[in-house]
């Protein structure tokens, strides 16, 4: 049973993430925060990563890390934004991709990680950059929000340990 669940929501995240090369994509997270997104899914055997064969996780080099470049903690920004995100240690490669100290980027939008040894879920407050995107465009509503980048290897599930920027809290004007 928990092979079927964890089955279902490896596919459900490698729905949300695409194969396109390029390092940008407009993003409009559905939940709250915002609205829907523009970006179509790619199809399933555009993003079929193979499901992880054991619980262990993809091990992160010592000292790598994520960081949301733009943009910056306590900045005061007008909808859609720009968030740039940076990584040192590690390479950034699309979903699916098996090369080691690698992954992609996923954007908490006024959410937190629940279980960093799960797939990070693909909803409104969840974005995946499955394609390999170092920066994207969203739109949130006005008001304070918080950002946190998540890197995540080819399966999306968070390496070991997590490599997570510090949170960023906005203000949308």
């Amino acid at each position: 049973m928990r092979r079927a669940i964890a089955a279902a929501l490896i596919v459900l995240a490698l729905t949300a993430c695409g194969d396109d090369s390029s390092n940008t994509a407009e993003t409009k997270p559905e939940a709250a925060p915002a609205e829907a997104a523009t970006e179509t899914p790619a199809t399933m055997a555009e993003t079929a990563a193979p499901a992880p064969e054991s619980a262990d996780r993809t091990p992160s080099p010592p000292g790598a890390k994520v960081m949301i470049l733009e943009p910056a903690d306590g900045a005061t920004v007008k909808s859609p934004l720009t968030v740039k995100f940076g990584v040192e240690g590690m390479e950034v490669a699309p979903a699916g991709t098996d090369t080691p100290n690698s992954g992609h980027h996923h954007l908490l939008i006024d959410a937190t990680l629940a279980d960093d040894g799960a797939p990070v879920p693909a909803d409104g407050t969840h974005i995946h950059y499955g394609k390999g995107q170092t920066e994207a465009q969203i739109e949130l509503t006005p008001g304070k929000h918080t950002l946190q980048d998540v890197f995540a290897d080819k399966n999306h599930i968070p390496h070991d340990p997590p490599v997570m920027s510090d949170v960023v809290t906005i203000t949308v004007e």
